[in-house]
Formats: C-alpha cells, structure tokens, sequence
C-alpha cells in the first residue's frame, strides 16, 4: 500500500475515532467539540483532495487502455 493510499485510510480512521469521541459522550465540551469539528475539516479536505487524485489516476490509466485497444484495431 502506497503512502499516499494509507493517508486516505488513516484519514478515514481518524474521522471514525472523532465521530466516535462525540457519541461517546453525554455532554461536550464547545471548546473540545469546536477543536474536533475543525479536525474533521482538514481530514476531509485531504481526503477529497486525495480522491481527485484517484480518479485523475483512474483517468489516465482509461486512456492508456483506451490508446491500447486503437493500436489493437
């Protein structure tokens, strides 16, 4: 697994264990749950970031597939 593709996961557990921490909770803290909202944020802005390199790489590879079956033809 590339690094690239472990930060994505990461991501994805960091955002578990935040979702968790507010249920786990009768009452929160404003100032905690402020810090863990803005958490959230910056992980899912990397994480959109990080999947519009996915798909970019996915195009690329279709176009690779794409020139292989002309030269096929």
């Amino acid at each position: 697994m590339t690094q690239k593709n472990k930060n994505l996961s990461e991501n994805l557990k960091r955002l578990s264990a935040i979702s968790d921490w507010f249920e786990e909770r009768e009452e929160v803290d404003v100032e905690e749950g402020l810090k863990k909202v803005k958490e959230a944020i910056k992980i899912i802005k990397e994480s959109k970031g990080r999947l519009k390199e996915i798909e970019n790489e996915f195009e690329e590879v279709k176009k690779e597939i794409d020139e292989g079956e002309e030269e096929i033809a």
